[in-house]
């Protein structure tokens, strides 16, 4: 289990967020620590009786921490994968959505990707393969899919050392030893980038595109239902906002796109290197 290496994954993912950040360049928009204003409304929603401030620049540690456990670490059942793999899913999930997160960690096991969540079965394919080379092929897909988004050419830079810098802390957790249980501090996140690798919701859907790269099958792109998978704080506040009625019809909508998706994307094979021994 990787419990232990939570609080030092947590720090790490805060020193590549950032502080208070506005940027127009950034769909996200006004975002803090790594929180966007939209996720923290529907946070505060959430929790009437804490009295949070209305303004994300004003957010609490202890309320920031909450929603990066609760909705992105544990979503991920961060704590059962391996250590290494934990820290690698748990900073793609936040920079560019759960729903992506999930979906190229059940491709790169050999998994279908018509869902993003994080199964029994995901698990123990994730067992039965090597979490460096789990680690490796994550990381070189995340790369891949941040120079093909509109804002790689502001934000890239920055993306790249962040990436590097989480897959070599990520591989240096998975060398260490089973016993440890706090894991060696390793060279800090140089620079926050405080803008999010992810796809904005698009005007209509689109299909994921598949590729090969030189670590096997990836997704190059995402739709407006990974987007709404990515980011639950911001889709419940929507639909308490329009109604019970309208939610509805999201949710027939969600099952009527996913099926569809299952139908036109056919099962991707095992990437060679993950293969189980």
């Amino acid at each position: 289990m990787a419990a232990s290496t939570y609080d030092e994954a947590l720090r790490r993912l805060l020193l590549h967020e950032g502080g208070n950040d506005d940027d127009p360049r950034d769909p996200g928009g006004r975002t803090s620590r790594g929180i966007i204003q939209r996720e923290w409304t529907t946070y505060v929603a959430h929790h009437p009786r804490r009295k949070l401030p209305a303004d994300v620049w004003q957010a609490p540690d202890a309320a920031v921490a909450d929603i990066y456990r609760t909705q992105y670490w544990d979503k991920m059942r961060c704590d059962e994968l391996p250590a290494g793999v934990d820290d690698t899913v748990y900073d793609y999930c936040v920079n560019s959505g759960v729903g992506r997160a999930g979906k190229v960690l059940r491709r790169v096991v050999g998994l279908p990707d018509n869902t993003n969540v994080v199964t029994d079965e995901v698990l123990s394919a994730v067992a039965r393969r090597d979490a460096k080379a789990i680690i490796v092929a994550i990381n070189d897909e995340r790369l891949r899919f941040l120079k093909s988004l509109k804002t790689w050419p502001v934000f890239g830079a920055g993306w790249s050392r962040r990436v590097a810098e989480v897959k070599a802390f990520s591989l240096h957790l998975a060398d260490r030893p089973i016993a440890a249980q706090v894991p060696t501090p390793r060279p800090v996140p140089t620079e926050a980038v405080p803008a999010k690798g992810a796809v904005p919701p698009p005007a209509g859907t689109k299909k994921i595109i598949v590729g090969v790269g030189a670590a096997g099958p990836v997704a190059a792109g995402g739709n407006f239902w990974d987007w709404v998978a990515a980011h639950p704080w911001e889709t419940a506040g929507i639909g308490c906002g329009i109604g019970v009625a309208v939610g509805g019809s999201i949710y027939a909508l969600n099952r009527w796109h996913q099926h569809r998706q299952e139908a036109a994307i056919p099962n991707t094979p095992l990437i060679p290197e993950l293969k189980a021994a």
